[in-house]
């Protein structure tokens, strides 16, 4: 957009310029012209008289001589007729037809314009001037004129006002810059800041000040309207991060009381009792995660931490070996990776170990910045691989297995807190690959 207020705001400064030089440019040249004239015109007058005078005298020398002297002094080419056209004096070499200015001149009409002269042309203007009076016409004065000094005028002139436009477009340039910059300020700023919140920068805001007053106001509402959501938000995680804290205690007193009740069940009740006690681990566990989720999305989180990623997974062999999974491992020793990573990486296996079946196989590799945790379950399809970072999401077919739905929820924040990218993808021929992409700092092994 910015470039376009440029272009915008130069395209009509140089149409102002232009419609300001060229005028000026034609009109110096039309007055260079008349000037021209009137000062050949002034000559041509004065060798029409000393014709005339000659014509009553009967003797051309002095005409002669004038006419001579003139073109070897301007260059320039005169020729006297007398009134049935024949030549009487020539000086100077004659490069345009004077039979028309001739014909003119005889019917008693003086030159009265001239083409316009410009830098590039003509090189020579012909003036045809009658001599004598009214019906005592006794012929007529033709001077070819050279245009050389008027067209190094006019191109001087053309020159000083092009090299003032390319000054004042230049400038106008820089002052379309700098307007663009102030408007389009605001909006830059708004473009930064919702750049910075859509990275999980909920704190930043933009910084009102330079630009239209409209703008402004925006940026104002648009702190508000931040400053309302992010309160809300913080509300929200307080209110989840509290209820599970304060639903914990009676979790645990109510798992106590019903552990302390089993001696007092009759076998009949015993069914029912583990049932509940089932569904009190559930609700154990779901509240773990709401607490987990909470200060993921608080940022509870340190961005900087780092682990060691081979010996964290490696507590993982114990409880695939239990359920005669394979966990193979390809990652190079002493990789370090985010702790987020390494949560995220525990989160997928946990995932895993609940879906592959006995004797199923788990590939965890790092290579080039890029975590994978690939089984070779059922996996999941294309929509609901769409669906499951969503929060409590669960799978039809896993209705009987153990969750809360929050666990790939869990993975999705901490990735977006340690600046990866979190992707589920399909196993060939079957299962289910998490990826997590690493930020570049972490991209060789």
């Amino acid at each position: 957009m910015n470039s376009r207020l440029v272009i915008t705001f130069t395209t009509l400064i140089a149409i102002l310029i232009t419609a300001l030089a060229v005028p000026l440019a034609l009109s110096y040249a039309s007055h260079r012209t008349n000037r021209l004239l009137l000062d050949r015109r002034a000559d041509a007058t004065r060798f029409a008289e000393l014709a005339d005078q000659a014509a009553r005298e009967g003797d051309h020398t002095s005409l002669t001589s004038e006419v001579v002297r003139y073109a070897e002094l301007y260059g320039a080419a005169v020729r006297v007729r007398d009134r049935g056209g024949r030549v009487l004096v020539t000086a100077g070499r004659f490069e345009a037809d004077d039979t028309e200015p001739t014909r003119l001149a005889l019917s008693g009409r003086t030159t009265e314009d001239l083409p316009t002269v410009d830098p590039f042309g003509p090189a020579s203007v012909l003036l045809a001037e009658p001599a004598g009076r009214d019906a005592q016409l006794s012929g007529a004065v033709l001077l070819q004129a050279r245009t050389d000094q008027a067209r190094l005028d006019v191109g001087m002139v053309w020159g000083a006002l092009a090299l003032g436009s390319l000054i004042a477009l230049a400038y106008g340039v820089l002052a379309a810059r700098r307007l663009a910059r102030w408007i389009l300020r605001p909006v830059t700023e708004l473009d930064r800041t919702t750049r910075a919140i859509a990275e999980g920068h909920l704190d930043a805001r933009a910084h009102p000040g330079v630009g239209p007053t409209e703008l402004r106001r925006l940026e104002e509402r648009f702190n508000a309207m931040a400053d309302a959501l992010s309160g809300a938000m913080e509300r929200q995680r307080a209110f989840v991060a509290d209820a599970s804290h304060e639903l914990r205690t009676p979790l645990t007193v109510l798992g106590l009381r019903l552990e302390n009740l089993e001696p007092h069940l009759r076998d009949e009740g015993s069914a029912e009792f583990e049932e509940a006690m089932a569904e009190l681990d559930r609700l154990a566990v779901l509240v773990e995660d709401l607490l987990a989720l909470a200060r993921v999305e608080a940022g509870a989180i340190a961005d900087d931490k780092e682990v060691e990623l081979r010996p964290r997974l490696g507590v993982w062999r114990e409880v695939y070996a239990a359920k005669d999974i394979t966990l193979d491992m390809d990652v190079p020793e002493m990789s370090v990776v985010p702790e987020a990573a390494a949560r995220i990486a525990d989160i997928a296996l946990d995932n895993a170990q609940k879906f592959v079946p006995p004797g199923g196989k788990v590939t965890v590799t790092l290579h080039d910045g890029v975590l994978r945790v690939a089984d070779d379950g059922p996996g999941l399809a294309e929509e609901e691989r769409a669906d499951a970072l969503g929060r409590f999401w669960r799978s039809v077919s896993h209705a009987n297995v153990p969750g809360s739905g929050l666990g790939l929820a869990i993975a999705a924040e901490l990735a977006k807190a340690c600046g990866a990218t979190l992707s589920l993808l399909s196993a060939d021929p079957h299962g289910l690959v998490v990826e997590l992409r690493l930020p570049e700092q972490y991209g060789s092994d």
